[in-house]
C-alpha cells in the first residue's frame, strides 16, 4: 500500500481549503533501492543501464479511500544491473532529481518482495498493483470518505475537484468517515458558520486565519463533542456533505453562551 508524500499532503490541503489550486501533473513511476520516505530524502534510484521512469496516466476511480493503476506499468529492459529494488514511487517529472525543487515526490510504497534486477530483466507492475490510499481516521478526527475519494480522483487526473465554500458545524455524536454518526443541534439559534480563509499548509497542517463565531444560543444545544466541516450551509450531515471531522473538548452549550473557534484553533491536517 502506498503512502502520500509531504508535498502532496500540503498541495491537497491547500486545494481543499481554497488556499491554492492544484492541477494534476503527468505522473511518473520510479523504482528505488531504499525507502523513499515522505520527504523524498530516501530515494535511491538505479543509474544507467537503460533505467528510466515510466509515465502512467491511467488510474482507477477512487473507492473506499484508495486508487490503483489501471493497466500494466512496464519499464525498459535492463542492459545491466539496477540493484535490489525494494520500493516504488510516483513523481511529477520524467528525469529531474533535485527533489522539492524541480521534481516532487507524490507517493511511494514498498514491494511485497524485493527484486534484484539484472541485465535482460523487464520490470513491470501488473494492473492494480500500485495502490495509494488514505488510512481510516483516528479518534481525533480526519477526512471523510467523500473527500478522500474526490481528492484522489483530482490528483490522479480521474476527475476534477473544485474547492467549495466550507462551513463548520457542531455535533453531539461521534462522526464516522462514511458520513454517519454526527448529530447536529437543532433550533435555539444554531447555524453552521463559514470557515473563511485558512493559512497555507506546512507540514501537512493548516488552520483558520480568523475567529469563527457562532450565533448566540437562545437555548440548549446539548453537549458538543465534535466539529464537522461540510460543503453546504444547511444540508443534513451525511456522506455527500461531510468532508472532515474533529474531536473537540466536550462542552455543554446553553442559552447566552459564546461559541467560537479562535483564530488558529481549528486545525486541518494530513499525515
Amino acid at each position: 500500500m502506498g503512502s502520500i508524500s509531504d508535498f502532496w499532503e500540503n498541495e491537497m490541503l491547500d486545494h481543499v481549503l481554497g488556499v491554492g489550486a492544484y492541477t494534476a501533473p503527468t505522473i511518473y513511476v520510479g523504482l528505488s533501492t531504499a525507502d523513499p520516505l515522505d520527504d523524498a530524502s530516501g530515494i535511491a534510484e538505479p543509474s544507467g543501464n537503460n533505467y528510466a521512469r515510466v509515465a502512467h496516466a491511467s488510474w482507477d476511480a477512487a473507492a473506499a479511500r484508495k486508487t490503483s493503476n489501471t493497466g500494466t506499468v512496464t519499464f525498459n529492459t535492463a542492459s545491466g544491473p539496477w540493484g535490489t529494488i525494494t520500493h516504488w514511487f510516483l513523481c511529477d517529472h520524467a528525469s529531474n532529481t533535485t527533489w522539492g525543487t524541480n521534481v516532487n515526490l507524490l507517493a511511494h510504497g514498498s514491494l511485497a518482495a524485493s527484486k534484484s534486477v539484472v541485465s535482460g530483466n523487464t520490470p513491470s507492475f501488473a494492473d492494480d498493483e500500485l495502490d495509494v490510499s488514505f488510512s481510516a481516521s483516528g479518534s481525533g478526527g480526519g477526512w471523510c470518505d467523500l473527500l478522500c475519494n474526490e481528492m484522489l480522483d483530482h490528483v490522479f487526473g480521474v476527475g476534477s475537484y473544485t474547492a467549495p465554500t466550507l462551513y463548520v458545524g457542531l455535533s453531539t455524536g461521534t462522526p464516522l468517515d462514511d458520513g454517519t454518526g454526527a448529530v447536529e443541534p437543532s433550533g435555539n439559534g444554531y447555524a453552521r458558520q463559514a470557515v473563511g480563509a485558512c493559512s497555507a499548509s506546512s507540514g501537512g497542517t493548516s488552520d483558520n486565519d480568523a475567529q469563527i463565531l457562532f450565533d448566540t444560543p437562545s437555548g440548549s444545544w446539548g453537549t458538543i463533542t465534535h466539529a464537522v466541516v461540510t460543503n453546504h450551509i444547511s444540508n443534513a450531515f451525511g456522506n455527500t456533505v461531510n468532508l472532515m471531522w474533529v474531536d473537540v473538548t466536550d462542552q455543554a452549550v446553553g442559552s447566552g453562551d459564546t461559541v467560537d473557534f479562535a483564530a488558529g484553533a481549528l486545525d486541518f491536517s494530513l499525515s
